[in-house]
Order: structure tokens, then sequence, then C-alpha cells
């Protein structure tokens, strides 16, 4: 049985992650517009949250003009080709196998053990709590491919020059730890699981939530409509929570450190305040746009395809 919930997460996690990664890929793109300028830093090592005390100044070009979603899709398509919407795909396959199987395959456990014997039914900030714990050991478990895929979905628009053109995400992460060291496979680990833990503690819950208020009230038999309602306001709850984190979890992993020059940021809290300080606070809501696009469709996909793998698993 338990088991069993770790494959149907697994799948139903990663057929919604391939199907809406071009989607996943202009929201990060959107995150890192207006982030190049001139910066002082602290230097740091590879953990988000460590400082140090040696100071120095960084310059770099300015940022293109900032571009809304459709045209920078379009942007994309035309500088890159169509092939590009799809740049890290496979790190999307691998995180999505690491963490949301382990996440989803956790929460259902803890559903299991949690819900009431009488009424069969789980409070839901008993649901949140369980959605928190197993978003924070997935987003561990897959901090690696979560690097890799910010990268590989990133390196397009970079110069020519200072593309790193991994050749899959494989290849992605060899480089990367053997260049900037293994523990830079965890770069923004906070980050990573503070974010996970608050999309996965919002979207299950939510929509467990939602999708029971539906049939206790009979608005809707439990059926497709019932599970793509449930699933869209999901998206769109957890969109409006993460997306403050998952810009400075964006800018964090994707920030270049070579040996001898200080990196961008000195942690995620220094991140988070020059951000806001040099782009205002709207900054935390940047691709948001393409993010509430990517989390509506991402998880209608998600819950529909899990609530059919169950039926054709059920026997088993």
């Amino acid at each position: 049985m338990g088991l069993k919930s770790f494959v149907e997460g697994g799948v139903a996690s990663v057929v919604a992650g391939c199907s809406t990664h071009p989607l996943d890929l202009i929201k990060v793109r959107m995150q890192l517009q207006g982030e190049t300028t001139t910066f002082s830093h602290q230097l740091r090592p590879d953990f988000a949250f460590t400082s140090s005390t040696a100071t120095t100044s960084l310059h770099l070009s300015p940022s293109p003009q900032r571009v809304g979603p459709i045209s920078l899709a379009l942007r994309i398509v035309h500088s890159e080709g169509l092939p590009a919407l799809f740049s890290g795909v496979s790190a999307t396959f691998l995180r999505q196998s690491l963490y949301s199987t382990t996440r989803m395959g956790l929460y259902d456990l803890f559903k299991q053990r949690w819900i009431d014997p009488e009424t069969k039914t789980m409070h839901l900030t008993k649901k949140f709590a369980a959605g928190l714990i197993a978003g924070g050991i997935g987003a561990a478990v897959g901090n690696p491919a979560d690097v890799a895929m910010v990268r590989m979905q990133a390196d397009g628009r970079l110069p020519q020059s200072q593309r790193r053109n991994y050749k899959s995400v494989f290849d992605a992460i060899t480089r990367i730890s053997k260049q900037e060291g293994l523990t830079s496979l965890w770069r923004g680990s906070s980050l990573t699981v503070n974010r996970a833990m608050i999309v996965t503690g919002s979207q299950l819950a939510t929509y467990d939530q939602i999708k029971e208020s539906i049939l206790e009230n009979g608005v809707m038999e439990d059926g497709m409509r019932t599970h793509v309602a449930a699933s869209f306001a999901a998206g769109v709850v957890t969109a409006v929570a993460s997306n403050p984190v998952d810009v400075i979890k964006t800018r964090v992993m994707n920030m270049k450190v070579e040996v001898g020059r200080p990196p961008n940021y000195n942690g995620a809290i220094d991140c988070l305040m020059k951000t806001v300080r040099r782009e205002g606070f709207r900054a935390l809501y940047k691709g948001f746009l393409p993010t509430v696009s990517r989390q509506g469709p991402f998880t209608v996909v998600l819950f529909v395809t899990l609530e059919q793998v169950r039926k054709l698993l059920k026997e088993f």
C-alpha cells in the first residue's frame, strides 16, 4: 500500500512536470529579468543563509528590457528555436522522479496514519502539516536536480561565451560538482525546502479540502469535473503562496560562482534584501503570470492523472 502511493504520485508528477515544462522555463526567465547590475557582495560558501565578512563589488552589464510571458516565449523561439522551450526537460523528469515521488508518497502515508478512523476525514491543519513535512523531505532529496533544472532553463538568456551548454541533467550535475564542489548541488537548499513545504502544504491540502467540500455538499459527483475544479483552485493558492520564495530560489540557484570572484548574493536573505531594494517589493511576484499559468495546468494535470492512475492500480 505504501509503495503504491509513491508510484502513483511519481507517475502523475512526471507527466504533469514534463507537459508544463515550457511554462516553467518562461517563469524562470521572467524571474531573472532585471537581476544583473552592480552589487556589493560578501563571500559565502555554497549553502544559503551562510555569511562571511569579506566584501567587494561586481559590475555587470545592464539587463535587457523586461517583457511579458507571451513576448518572452516568442523571443525565445525566434532567437533559440522552438526546442529551447524544452531546455532542461531531462532535469525536470529527474526532479519530479525524486522530489515529487517522495512528497506525494509521504503525504499519502501521513494521511493514512493521521486520518480519523470514525469520520474517515482529516482536519485541514493536519493536511497542511503533512504537506509541510513531506515537501521538506522531498525537496532535500531532489535539490541537485532542481539546481540543474534552473541552470539549464536559464542558460539561453546568457551570451554565447557565458553559456554552460549542459548536454543533459547528468552532465550538469557532474560538471557542477567538479567545478564548484559537491555541496554546490545543494545551493539554495534552504530556499528549496522552504518553497517545497509551502507548495506541498498549500497544494495537496487545498486540493483535498476543496474536493471533500464539493462532495460533502453535493455540488458535483466524484469525477473529472470535481478533480479539475479542486486542482485548479489548489494551483492558484499555491502560486500566490510560493512565488516570492520561488523568485529568490531561482536567483540563488542560477548564481554562477567562480574561484577568486565573489558571488552575486551572500545567501538567501541577502538576495531578498537586494532584490527588494533594487527592484521593489513587486519583484517578489515577478513571473507570477507564468507561475499561475503553469501552476494551474500543472496541478490540474497532476491530480487528474493521479486519480486515473489510482483507478488503474486500484486492484494492486
